[in-house]
């Protein structure tokens, strides 16, 4: 494993911090009403970065008086002139890429290399629903000699709640409600927020005031009392499974509410003994997102190996993670960078302590990197010798640990597989097309790959089964999910 351990904040990154963070709060930039703000550590320095607004309920409701003025307005706009709006958003986050993609690599410890393609997948899925626009499609029913149709109707005022993992792309999830005709109230990552407050720089003058709303707050009151006001109808949330619960609950008490949730993974990989061993072993580590640190819900941290293939795969796997660099997110060469912060960089070592005391054993990584002196960095670990059982295998680390088990039967390999709470991702390793369809057919999990891992695809819907969350994104399905349906009756 090559480190880096350069800690320098070069002047292009020092420049893109040099300015004023504000809210986005009816089409102008502002200070939290307080006037309260906080500092934002960088997990790669372990030192303070920015001052950022500090948010409160007053906000809140600031937020949601501007959308409810610019609602009717904005729900009357037609599709495509919204599309537009969105499209415009694009081309603005496409000519600040590099500035939007060091802010996150600062400020959220991501390898360069993976912030600027978070920057390009922001937006490309921005211009996707776009381009969904005029699919807000209703229907005809032959149901009598009347005439009976269905329209698909903006909610009003609707929520994104996003993490740290991924800040500008997630933050960019505003595009299917505003596409849809909603006003949006976006809820930045407190750990992370400063690429989604640059958004809101960009898209100041590009929508009507009041239709999009940027807020962060450190803690959990600006995100509660979004959830809580009862003028927001819809909220869509990703991150822990136990904030989705939180959010289903101060949502249910305030009122009657559509809540999607995407939530966390323990993620199997499958690998039969006819699989191809070598791209077996490449898809187990990226799909384990180390560029990340491992810190995505889509991870396959629990990789299951049949018993006769278990050593070879395991060699190569020990072999690639070996061959990761990790380092100043900031550096080219980076392969992985922190975790986001000290909370989680100590989640993630706990985690491993465990792991130990359970039985396992660590074939690489394992702990902090040598000749690192700051920074929340932690090791890309593999660990052998783990029983289903154990808490490693069962709980969501979010760090960058894989855990290998073995199988002996396909029974076992899927009895394994769906023991725990979740059901985000799996993937099953075969060239028998027979064992892969009945394998996928009996695995709960919401998305899956047959000899494949990591990678998403446009228009294809993701989500989970189980504790991994309601819903799906990415997809025609996000967009309509956005819509009511009305059914209107014509009396001849």
């Amino acid at each position: 494993m090559t480190t880096h351990t350069d800690e320098l904040i070069p002047s292009k990154v020092e420049a893109v911090l040099n300015r004023q963070f504000r809210l986005l709060v009816g089409g102008r930039l502002v200070p939290a009403l307080s006037g309260a703000s906080y500092e934002v550590l960088s997990p790669v320095t372990e030192t303070v970065i920015a001052q950022v607004p500090d948010a409160g309920t007053d906000d809140v409701e600031a937020a949601v008086t501007a959308a409810e003025a610019a609602r009717k307005a904005w729900r009357r706009t037609i599709p495509a002139d919204r599309a537009a709006m969105v499209q415009r958003l694009a081309d603005a986050i496409e000519a600040h890429a590099e500035e939007l993609a060091l802010l996150d690599a600062i400020d959220a410890g991501s390898p360069i290399n993976n912030a600027r393609n978070d920057v390009a997948m922001a937006v490309a899925n921005l211009r996707m629903f776009a381009s969904f626009a005029l699919e807000m499609k209703g229907t005809t029913i032959p149901a009598s000699s009347n005439i009976h149709m269905t329209l698909r109707e903006p909610i009003g005022i609707v929520a994104r709640i996003v993490p740290f993992n991924h800040p500008l792309m997630f933050a960019c999830k505003v595009a299917a409600p505003l596409v849809a005709g909603n006003c949006v109230i976006l809820k930045a990552p407190d750990v992370a927020p400063l690429s989604s407050l640059r958004l809101g720089e960009l898209a100041a003058d590009i929508f009507p005031e009041g239709v999009l709303s940027i807020l962060v707050g450190n803690g959990p009151e600006v995100p509660r009392a979004i959830v809580r006001h009862p003028k927001v109808r819809r909220i869509g949330f990703i991150g822990s499974e136990a904030t989705g619960r939180a959010i289903q609950r101060d949502a249910a008490e305030a009122g009657v509410k559509e809540v999607t949730l995407e939530l966390g993974g323990k993620n199997a990989m499958l690998v039969f003994p006819d699989a191809d061993l070598e791209k077996a072993a490449a898809g187990a580590v990226a799909g384990m997102n180390f560029t990340w640190s491992g810190q995505s819900c889509g991870s396959n941290s629990r990789l299951l190996l049949h018993e006769s293939v278990a050593d070879e795969v395991t060699a190569k796997v020990v072999r690639i993670v070996n061959a990761l660099t990790i380092g100043n997110p900031l550096d080219e060469t980076c392969d992985q960078g922190t975790m986001i912060s000290r909370a989680q960089y100590q989640k993630a070592l706990d985690f491993i302590e465990i792991a130990k005391s359970e039985g396992a054993t660590v074939l690489t990584g394992g702990g902090r990197p040598d000749g690192f002196e700051r920074g929340f960095y932690v090791s890309p670990t593999v660990l052998a010798d783990v029983g289903p059982e154990t808490r490693i295998a069962r709980e969501e680390v979010f760090g960058p640990v894989l855990s290998i088990m073995t199988f002996r039967t396909e029974e076992e390999a899927i009895a394994i597989a769906n023991s725990v709470e979740y059901g985000l991702t799996a993937s099953v390793w075969t060239e028998n097309i027979t064992r892969a369809h009945r394998v996928i057919g009996e695995l709960e999990a919401g998305f899956t790959w047959i000899n494949g891992s990591s990678r998403h695809f446009p228009n294809v819907p993701y989500g989970g089964y189980k504790a991994s969350g309601i819903g799906r994104e990415e997809s025609i399905e996000e967009l309509l999910s956005y819509t009511e349906l009305k059914t209107v009756n014509i009396m001849l």
